[in-house]
């Protein structure tokens, strides 16, 4: 864990926090929105939940693994009302009127409650992953692991729970097919685009979040 003063603990809880939230709203959105990539099914929603392992990195590293977990989990709740909301909104792809809020979306819903066991199940995973390997000279051998552990266990966990017998006939027919596509193009994005820049942006967040109250600048790259 990181030795920052209260005041930056607070503000990196913040901006951490609307990370979390920002991350899993956009997944949840976006994985109702099925694409062809290269021949085989997928969803949008494989471009924006790798950036999760960056906020649960830096989580880790300014608050240490035990409060990690709490903030994590705490952060579930409000996400997951704001990505139903924002879903059954934008149904489809398609303003639905605030109308849509008036009936329960059970498709919607069950992604929201897949989403929950599925983030908590991957992220209490890459935390205890991180938590081990932290402590290395190789900055990328956390990241690297947490992220290749928590895709598939959230991926499989996910796609099962949400679209197994779905009332969707496409994701019903296809969720196999778009959960390991999903995580291969998870797996593809972290290790191509992710990891060389993680160090840059390690270091960049880090280092604004010890200016905030001139503290000396910390390096781990």
């Amino acid at each position: 864990m990181i030795p920052f003063t209260p005041r930056q603990r607070k503000h990196a809880l913040i901006w951490l926090s609307l990370f979390h939230v920002l991350v899993i709203t956009s997944s949840n959105y976006l994985v109702q929105l099925p694409i062809s990539l290269f021949g085989f099914h997928t969803t949008w929603g494989a471009f924006s939940f790798p950036f999760i392992f960056l906020a649960t990195d830096l989580t880790v590293r300014i608050f240490g693994a035990p409060l990690a977990r709490r903030i994590i989990l705490a952060v579930m709740v409000p996400a997951l009302f704001i990505s139903y909301v924002v879903s059954s909104l934008f149904y489809n792809g398609a303003w639905q009127g605030l109308e849509a809020l008036q009936q329960v979306n059970l498709f919607v819903a069950r992604i929201a409650c897949a989403s929950f066991m599925a983030y908590a199940l991957g992220q209490i995973l890459d935390v205890h992953v991180f938590n081990r390997l932290r402590q290395l000279p190789q900055w990328w051998a956390a990241p690297a692991s947490a992220m290749f552990l928590g895709n598939i266990s959230d991926t499989l966990a996910f796609f099962f729970i949400a679209f197994y017998k779905s009332p969707d006939a496409f994701m019903a027919q296809h969720w196999v097919e778009i959960a390991l596509v999903d995580y291969s193009f998870k797996v593809l994005i972290c290790m191509v685009f992710f990891l060389p820049a993680y160090g840059v942006l390690l270091n960049a967040t880090l280092k604004r979040l010890a200016a905030m109250s001139g503290q000396t600048r910390y390096n781990f790259g």
